[in-house]
């Protein structure tokens, strides 16, 4: 007699041994290594942000440094350029190199550091309170918790040296070259490393006979990774209109921003995006200081405009950035503005406000009612009524 299963045909269920606890503690411990390396870029994206560095920062082979800020400022007085740089750099290498091309034979020496500091201080938005009447996030009760000269290297075919000279930890070397194939090579021979594509880049100066600066710092064997800021550099030379060399930060490969300092007989604005997006101008006015150095560079060139300026695809820059004269000395300043919510006495004005217009309407709707109450004959014809 066949068997009845009253749930449909039995199934043998094979047992299935537990996972080694080993093995899953290592799966465990790979899917978090996964989460956090995602986690460090989406971070490291938000946290650091890249600097446009138009003289093309390289490090040392097999290692990373990045720019973390580039400060510039440029003086023009209608004959000669003066461009003052500052760069703070993070990473890991030793040492670094960059060119920066100039239109002339330039003149290097160190800057005073303080320069940006008071620049910084001189362009500062001005901080004004502004205040809301209804709650937004962060007001009660909207409250969400979160919170916001050393010695110059043997004849080179194809490249000059115009000078080599020792600025504190930098090694500096003023060049000229006719070919840029030739001048990767030297830059490659003399500690300057270079990037394969860096060398197409420079065509367009060598081209045009434009000199270059090259920048190299080489604190020594075993010294620590290149981290903070270095020593600004100042290089002088003539040029019949502003420039500022821009052209090679068309090799990074993530977004950069630019922030100029300009210094001129009167306010100055770039003739193009040459490929970012709007030039904006967050500062423009006259140098009040009497001393000091910024005062100093000021000098015969008394309009400063400071222009910021953000290129998401950096493979889009297709120039140098020339200034001209703007159509009027019109004064900018930014205004940053702090909004608080509106108080009476400590208290919120909205919630004042409402509480008064509720009372009010309370004792809008009770009026009938207490003239009622206090009126004999209204007592006495209600009571026969009833």
């Amino acid at each position: 007699m066949a068997a009845r299963f009253p749930h449909g045909p039995a199934r043998a269920r094979v047992p299935v041994p537990p996972r080694p606890r080993a093995a899953r503690s290592r799966s465990g411990a790979r899917a978090l290594a996964v989460v956090c390396l995602l986690l460090a870029v989406q971070l490291g994206s938000l946290l650091a942000p890249a600097w446009a560095c138009g003289c093309g920062v390289v490090p040392e082979g097999g290692r990373v440094v990045t720019v973390a800020r580039e400060e510039s400022a440029v003086r023009w007085d209608g004959r000669e350029e003066q461009i003052v740089m500052s760069l703070t750099l993070a990473g890991d290498a030793g040492r670094a190199a960059w060119v920066v091309p100039v239109p002339h034979r330039a003149t290097v020496g160190p800057a005073d550091p303080a320069l940006f500091t008071r620049l910084a201080a001189a362009t500062a938005p001005v901080r004004r309170i502004r205040h809301h009447f209804w709650p937004r996030d962060d007001d009660w009760p909207l409250v969400t918790g979160g919170a916001r000269s050393v010695p110059g290297p043997p004849p080179f075919p194809g490249v000059g040296v115009v000078g080599r000279q020792r600025l504190g930890v930098l090694d500096v070397a003023r060049l000229t070259a006719t070919d840029p194939a030739a001048l990767e090579r030297w830059l490659a021979r003399n500690g300057f490393a270079l990037p394969p594509r860096l060398a197409a880049a420079l065509e367009p100066y060598v081209a045009r006979r434009w000199e270059y600066v090259a920048v190299r710092v080489a604190p020594g064997a075993g010294a620590a990774p290149l981290r903070g800021t270095l020593d600004p550099l100042r290089l002088v030379f003539r040029s019949a209109r502003p420039v500022y060399p821009m052209r090679l930060s068309r090799l990074a490969r993530e977004p950069q921003s630019l922030a100029l300092y300009v210094l001129a007989a009167h306010r100055m604005e770039p003739v193009s995006a040459i490929g970012g997006e709007r030039p904006r101008t967050t500062f423009a006015g006259r140098v009040t200081d009497r001393s000091g150095p910024l005062a100093e560079l000021a000098r015969g060139t008394p309009y400063l405009t400071a222009v910021h300026q953000e290129f998401p695809s950096p493979a889009s820059i297709d120039d140098d950035h020339v200034l001209r004269g703007a159509a009027a000395d019109t004064p900018v300043r930014q205004v940053v503005y702090e909004d608080r919510l509106r108080t009476l006495a400590g208290l919120p004005a909205w919630l004042l406000t409402l509480g008064g217009a509720l009372l009010l309407a309370l004792a809008a709707a009770a009026g009938p009612a207490l003239r009622r109450a206090r009126d004999p004959a209204a007592r006495t014809s209600i009571s026969i009524a009833s």
